[in-house]
């Protein structure tokens, strides 16, 4: 029975979880066909530039995290926010008291200890990388995160 969870827990994984480079182009199949090979490919890569359009940045990066809507006197611009997700070590934390029970030989008795347990913690680190500008549809400006 063991021996079959793992690989249906992995199969349900697989058919729900999250949106990869092909998923997308499978769900968006009739535009992707639309274009020529060369930006087919480059969108396979997770590459995007000036003049996409939303639809080639969701088949390259899938949805964003946030979108916020910018209006000025003359124009509407939609930015796409996109970011990274890592757990990031937080140290060793007290978790509690574990209770030991030792056995006496000598006094063929037993005696109960109380000792501490502690824990490796982790917390989630969310940052941004990436912002996509749109204005009419069309990407007019990329900024991305560099490590430096």
């Amino acid at each position: 029975m063991k021996f079959l969870l793992l690989p249906l827990l992995c199969l349900v994984a697989a058919l729900t979880g999250c949106s990869t480079v092909s998923r997308r182009i499978e769900e968006k199949s009739t535009y992707f066909n639309t274009l020529d090979a060369q930006t087919q490919e480059r969108l396979k890569r997770s590459a995007v530039k000036v003049g996409d359009t939303q639809d080639m940045v969701y088949i390259a990066f899938g949805h964003p995290d946030r979108v916020r809507e910018k209006a000025t006197g003359t124009s509407q611009e939609t930015i796409w926010i996109y970011n990274s997700y890592r757990d990031e070590y937080a140290g060793t934390h007290f978790a509690g008291y574990q209770r030991r029970v030792y056995y006496n030989p000598r006094t063929n008795s037993r005696y109960v200890t109380m000792e501490p347990v502690y824990a490796m913690a982790y917390r989630e680190h969310t940052e941004e990388y990436m912002r996509v500008m749109f204005k009419e549809g069309r990407v007019s400006a990329i900024e991305q995160q560099t490590n430096n």
